[in-house]
């Protein structure tokens, strides 16, 4: 399962990081790091749902950063901040690989509509994964893959829709009339039946004992997804 979004805060300025993640809390799991280093060690080995990236740490300059994340593969979101607005360095840094730029001083709604901004189209590409049990969820391919034995699992655009909006709700259950209107929209010829052969099915490729499931779980009035 997904749980919260995860944020890797990357500034040298302790104060300005400690009031971002309190900020940021309600919506977001924060790991902070204040240099370089320490922010290409934790982006590669872990998961993160967007970078907030410093333009100017005290041992690599923020681009150099982005350069060696996109080198390393990391398909990440990245939000650079910046004390500078001079076009040159927003040019450059986006040229480095970044996704978006946000000059200091700046208010929290502002980057919390960037951050949504980023999230909606991180998970519409084709690098967006997330972690659902065992598997690894890839929705631009369509596709699960079972981490323990590398096995691949492909899913209908049905199925592949239904795990995203049961991914974006976290732990929260999503009722089946939700579901209905997000996947097949408002079609009247659509009824909760088709929804559950299409959980059924789902379950027939995800769940070790389908008829007991434990991964994609029936909740008060709907469904949810569960590690």
């Amino acid at each position: 399962m997904t749980g919260p979004r995860r944020i890797l805060l990357v500034d040298d300025d302790a104060e300005l990081r400690g009031s971002l993640a309190e900020q940021l809390a309600d919506s977001y799991e924060t790991v902070q790091a204040e240099t370089g280093e320490a922010a290409l060690s934790a982006a590669r080995a872990e998961r993160f749902d967007v970078i907030l990236l410093d333009h100017g740490l005290p041992d690599i300059d923020g681009r150099e950063v982005c350069r060696r994340l996109r080198a390393a593969n990391v398909r990440t979101p990245i939000i650079m901040l910046t004390a500078h607005a001079a076009e040159a360095d927003t040019i450059q840094g986006l040229d480095a690989g970044a996704n978006d730029y946000l000059t200091k001083p700046f208010r929290l709604g502002e980057l919390l509509a960037r951050l949504r901004a980023q999230l909606r189209q991180h998970e519409a590409s084709e690098d967006a994964a997330f972690a659902i049990g065992p598997y690894t969820f890839q929705p631009g391919s369509k596709m699960l893959i079972d981490r323990g034995r590398a096995k691949k699992i492909r899913l209908t655009e049905k199925e592949t829709s239904i795990l995203r909006f049961l991914c974006r709700a976290g732990e929260t259950a999503v009722s089946r009339e939700t579901l209905l209107g997000e996947v097949w929209g408002y079609n009247a010829g659509v009824n909760t039946h088709t929804l559950e052969t299409h959980i059924y099915r789902l379950r027939q490729k995800i769940e070790s004992d389908p008829a007991n499931a434990t991964i994609l779980v029936t909740a008060p009035g709907g469904y949810r997804l569960q590690t």
